[in-house]
């Protein structure tokens, strides 16, 4: 991936880092794979306000993306590489043999003219998507199942990849992007190869208008409020703040935030900070 260096002709381009989209190879998506997609505006079901911060923004179209990839042993060719307002990494429009096109979530190095297919013992090759259990050890996954049959749900944003560490009776051993080790059963499908725009932390908005077009509004700190407003606010001149703490006046910092006795704990063999779960 590339990313793309403004010249300060502006002040909102004077520290923009962009993506040059050099992978990117049409700007028109395949209108079969579309929904209309209808903001919220962080209003609930009563018109009520759930959420803060967030309200206008460009209209987006949603990308039926297969996570599944439940055609099996069909291959299918790469057509285009695309953007997608819905998510960090870029997509990929396949076409199969029998006609029908799909998006998948486009692994980096993957190219225009591509095949690729999914199926129990097909190749561990970048696109692929098989059994864990019939992958060598130390590959490279995206767009991990965590029930057989469910649908990718780990492992799906920009640059992110899993490692296949172990192999046990039922289950494979993963270590996550973010070094946590745990176990999935071994049944399930995962795609070979990294997740495609590895580079986009890197990109910087340059403007608080940028963040405008994606239906972000600005976010009020909570020491330059009242105390009736926040736990946080208030105080004579720039003495104010304490311990950083939520508006509902829970620790923002140090707690865990993981449900205790959670079902998954059992599967988790090491934590991201490097402690074993007691058993």
């Amino acid at each position: 991936m590339a990313l793309k260096k403004y010249k300060p002709m502006t002040a909102g381009t004077r520290w923009r880092i962009g993506n040059a989209y050099a992978e990117i190879t049409t700007n028109k998506p395949e209108k079969s794979l579309l929904e209309p997609q209808k903001k919220t505006a962080g209003r609930n079901s009563q018109g009520r306000r759930a959420m803060r911060y967030m309200g206008g923004g460009s209209k987006q179209h949603y990308r039926i993306i297969d996570f599944k990839r439940n055609k099996r042993d069909i291959a299918a060719t790469v057509v285009s590489i695309e953007y997608d307002p819905n998510r960090t990494a870029f997509i990929a429009l396949v076409q199969y043999t029998d006609g029908e096109k799909r998006y998948i979530i486009a692994p980096q190095g993957i190219q225009v003219g591509a095949n690729i297919i999914a199926g129990d013992e097909v190749a561990p090759e970048i696109g692929n998507a098989l059994m864990m259990k019939n992958m060598p050890l130390g590959t490279m996954i995206h767009n991990i199942e965590l029930q057989p049959g469910q649908g990718g749900k780990m492992v799906r944003s920009a640059g992110a990849s899993a490692q296949l560490a172990n192999k046990e009776e039922k289950y494979a051993v993963l270590k996550m992007p973010s070094g946590e080790l745990r176990k999935v059963l071994i049944n399930c499908y995962a795609t070979v190869g990294v997740v495609s725009n590895s580079d986009h932390n890197l990109e910087t908005a340059g403007k608080a208008g940028k963040n405008r077009w994606k239906g972000i509004r600005p976010r009020v700190r909570g020491v330059a409020m009242n105390p009736v407003d926040h736990p946080m606010g208030g105080g004579e001149g720039k003495a104010s703040g304490g311990h950083p703490r939520s508006r509902t006046g829970k620790y923002a910092k140090g707690e865990k935030t993981r449900t205790k006795g959670k079902g998954s704990d059992k599967l988790i063999i090491q934590r991201r900070d490097g402690k074993k779960l007691a058993k």
